[in-house]
């Protein structure tokens, strides 16, 4: 099978995954539903039992979106960067559309079962993808969409490359840090924790990128 074909395959199962575990248990629930949940897990918002469809439909919009951006990337970035290599944007959006896959089925167990506890499942996956995203920030060439997309990264390939090789070894480590934190500490402190190891995974990138900028690299 050509590759260009199974990889829409591949994006195509995985957007379909949540609507065949969602049917496996729908005609079991309630008329009413839990629609939103508080910090705390508690739900604090019903709903019709149709509901269930919103939350597959609306993410796999989102997700398959996205693919078709970063599928596509040559064509509508405003700099069309000759240089910006396919594959890896093909891989950055399936991993995309996993996560959002994965979030989907997440969030439609907690559908299911009401009262499961889906908060030591979301800050690990989280974690989880952004130590991904760190994985592949160094291969990612110049573009508007996906990295650190500051004026100097985006007018120096050079200040492109040195800052994703610097945020990439954050986001790696950083993401795998939440994504243990998130398994073994109690539910606030695995919330606190990852908030606080995403802020230098955010500002210090843009502060090196700056100061490689201001050096006049």
């Amino acid at each position: 099978m050509n590759k260009n074909y199974s990889h829409y395959l591949v994006v195509l199962a995985l957007l379909v995954a949540p609507f065949i575990y969602l049917s496996t248990f729908y005609a079991s629930l309630p008329a009413t539903i839990p629609t939103h949940f508080n910090i705390k897990g508690e739900a604090d918002g019903f709903g019709d039992k149709t509901m269930a469809f919103f939350g597959p439909v609306f993410i796999g919009i989102v997700s398959l979106f996205t693919y078709l951006i970063m599928i596509n990337i040559k064509k509508i970035d405003p700099k069309r960067y000759e240089n910006n290599n396919d594959a890896y944007f093909k891989a950055f959006g399936l991993i995309i559309v996993a996560f959002m896959s994965a979030l989907n089925m997440v969030i439609l167990t907690k559908t299911k079962y009401p009262g499961a506890a889906i908060d030591k499942l979301l800050l690990p996956l989280l974690g989880l993808l952004f130590a991904v995203m760190g994985f592949y920030f160094p291969k990612l060439s110049q573009n508007y969409f996906a990295g650190f997309k500051l004026p100097w990264t985006l007018s120096s390939e050079e200040n492109w490359k040195a800052t994703h090789m610097y945020a990439g070894k954050f986001w790696l480590y950083g993401g795998m840090l939440q994504m243990v934190l998130g398994f073994v500490l109690p539910d606030m402190w695995a919330f606190i924790s990852f908030f606080v190891i995403m802020l230098p995974m955010v500002i210090a990138p843009i502060v090196f990128s700056y100061r490689f900028f201001k050096a006049g690299k």
